[in-house]
């Protein structure tokens, strides 16, 4: 599956965004899906994820309540609703897929199979 991260952009303390990934194939309601984000000069970490039927989603702490994960299988596309947005949300999101967790979700980067190109968030304060 091939991902395409978009919908960031520049944005201040206290607004929102919604980050969209698209995937190509027709197997993408197979796929459990994860965003990450990564500052500079830090890790990627994790920020939310979605098993592929969108029962279930996961998130960081840091994140809960004001982010919104969710996905459409009939538009092959996940999405993240930032609201709150905060200074220090600012990095670069990436999306990504794995079928192999099978509805848990992933929470290491390491574990995803498919990644996305990267959107930049920027929350100026």
């Amino acid at each position: 599956v091939q991902l395409q991260a978009y919908g960031g952009g520049l944005v201040q303390a206290g607004g929102s965004l919604r980050l969209s990934c698209a995937a190509s194939g027709r197997t993408f309601s197979a796929y459990d899906m994860g965003w990450f984000r990564q500052a500079p000069g830090k890790q990627r970490k994790f920020v939310a994820g979605i098993s592929w039927g969108g029962s279930s989603s996961y998130y960081a702490d840091s994140v809960k309540v004001r982010f919104t994960i969710s996905r459409d299988n009939t538009k092959n596309t996940v999405y993240l609703q930032m609201n709150s947005l905060k200074p220090e949300d600012t990095a670069v999101y990436y999306c990504a897929a794995d079928r192999r967790s099978r509805g848990s979700v992933y929470y290491t980067a390491e574990l995803y199979a498919y990644w996305g190109q990267g959107t930049q968030v920027t929350v100026s304060s």
